[in-house]
């Protein structure tokens, strides 16, 4: 029996489809593997082959660290237009009779003693509760967009309009104020079932044991500390139920960028830079899933000549129809570099380096010369850049990008944020595009943010050091984790 008790404790997690969901939950994997001993296994719910990305992904994963893949769902019935939240979702519920085969597996093969899902899969828990198995969710993003969840049920109760008419911006416990037009994209049309499957999700969080959350105090301690005063499971809240423990971990980033056929391209990106004066360059990719329409990606275009700075532009084909369109891999598959306006190449020679579709974003990031990010503010991108000590432009596209953008340019202060020329029409013009370029990379306002990241590089790296604050909190989630096994084994 003591043997038993002793055996090494086994998670489960089930991440929702999307590499920037899947990326954070394996560093979390590393992290507990290699700290704590534990074995980790994801359980992929899929709707057809994995794009190829995604399974050089996996099969490269560590030693301790290893995947299944779950029969795929059939989704001929969901309509074309279908929003990306309701189809991760769906994917989800779609799969629960074969996640319940592999839980019920692992538990005969393993001390499986926790469920891991992320944000959109708490409808997992229900093959949690069936086998007594702990559920808890990994947040990949902000503590402030957590908050927003925990309040949602409640504001949709006491709202009756859409959020984005309410006319002043609502705060949250220890959140910066926020407007509702920047809630993330499915809280902005309450009629569409993506904001029905948020709602639902959000009602769920209070069913987890605890919240996982990729980010670290010293860059959120408000929120942090708000949803930790109330995070007691002894106590309850208002409403009666309580909130989960919650642990900040972050921030959790992969360390190396790979692709299967990206050393070339590696190597030709590192040597450009290597010709840069230090701290010249400005990075611009929108991440793994965005797209601009083909009047902004003239205007930025335009407005990346315009500012007369040198740039490396990870460059994706425009698309009218979606912001997230490479999020399936639903894309343009013309050459991006047609696209461009007439000379731009020619006009741009010696200052601008444009690499299709990829390029190795942490070395970039890590480079001497990479003085400023214009970025899409995926959260994963925005973690990368405060580790490596990068000021951002905020150019949010999708999901909790706009949310994340109010936090970087009215919260932390180490992002500056082009305008859009009205609320009506998305388009931000060459002129905005410039003024943000040139005030980021040379003016007074760009040195401001520069220094206010490179305090937050600083504490990024303590907060994972051995003594600092996310470490701590994942010492204590595995030693609640390792004690659940000796209690079950007893």
């Amino acid at each position: 029996m003591e043997a038993q008790a002793q055996a090494q404790p086994h998670i489960a997690i089930v991440p929702t489809p999307g590499m920037g969901h899947l990326i954070p939950l394996v560093e979390f994997a590393k992290r507990i593997v290699h700290r704590h001993n534990f074995a980790v296994t994801f359980i992929i719910p899929t709707d057809g082959p994995l794009p190829e990305t995604s399974k050089s992904f996996l099969d490269s994963l560590p030693a301790g660290i290893s995947y299944l893949l779950l029969s795929p769902v059939n989704f001929d019935d969901l309509p074309p237009d279908v929003k990306i939240e309701t189809r991760i979702c769906l994917t989800i519920v779609r799969s629960l009779p074969f996640l319940r085969d592999a839980v019920k597996n692992l538990i005969a093969t393993t001390k499986l003693t926790a469920l891991v899902v992320d944000l959109f899969g708490t409808d997992a828990f229900d093959v949690a509760v069936e086998f007594k198995i702990s559920p808890y969710i990994f947040y990949p993003s902000t503590a402030t967009c957590l908050s927003l969840f925990f309040h949602l049920p409640k504001l949709d109760e006491t709202v009756s309009c859409e959020y984005r008419d309410v006319p002043d911006p609502i705060q949250f416990p220890g959140c910066i104020p926020i407007y509702g037009k920047d809630f993330l994209a499915p809280a902005q049309d309450r009629k569409n079932d993506a904001y029905k499957w948020l709602l639902h999700q959000a009602k769920r969080y209070r069913l987890a044991e605890g919240i996982m959350v990729n980010t670290f105090y010293e860059l959120e301690e408000g929120p942090i500390k708000a949803l930790q005063e109330v995070a007691d499971e002894k106590k309850e809240n208002e409403s009666g139920t309580r909130k989960p423990p919650v642990y900040p971990i972050g921030p959790l980033i992969r360390a190396e960028d790979s692709d299967s056929n990206s050393s070339d391209k590696a190597n030709e990106v590192m040597k450009w830079l290597d010709e840069q004066p230090n701290g010249s360059v400005l990075f611009i990719s929108f991440g793994s899933g965005g797209a601009l329409s083909h009047k902004q990606f003239l205007e930025l275009a335009h407005g990346l000549e315009m500012s007369e700075q040198r740039f490396l532009w990870v460059i994706r084909s425009p698309n009218d129809k979606i912001t997230t369109a490479t999020y399936f891999s639903i894309q343009n598959q013309n050459d991006p570099i047609s696209y461009l306006p007439q000379g731009f190449i020619e006009r741009t020679k010696g200052k601008c380096l444009l690499v299709p579709s990829w390029a190795p974003q942490a070395q970039i990031l890590s480079h001497s010369s990479t003085g400023g990010f214009l970025s899409h503010c995926g959260w994963n991108s925005i973690l990368e850049s405060v580790v490596h000590g990068v000021p951002l432009i905020a150019w949010p596209l999708y999901a909790e990008q706009n949310m994340n953008a109010v936090m970087l340019t009215d919260g932390l202060k180490v992002a500056l944020r082009p305008k859009k020329m009205d609320e009506n029409n998305g388009l931000i013009c060459r002129v905005e595009i410039a003024n943000a370029v040139k005030g980021l990379m040379e003016g007074e306002e760009g040195k401001k943010c520069r220094s206010i990241m490179k305090d937050l590089k600083d504490y990024a790296s303590k907060a994972l050091s051995e003594d600092g604050s996310s470490t701590k909190a994942l010492d204590e989630l595995a030693s609640r984790w390792k004690n659940k096994i000796c209690t079950t084994t007893k």
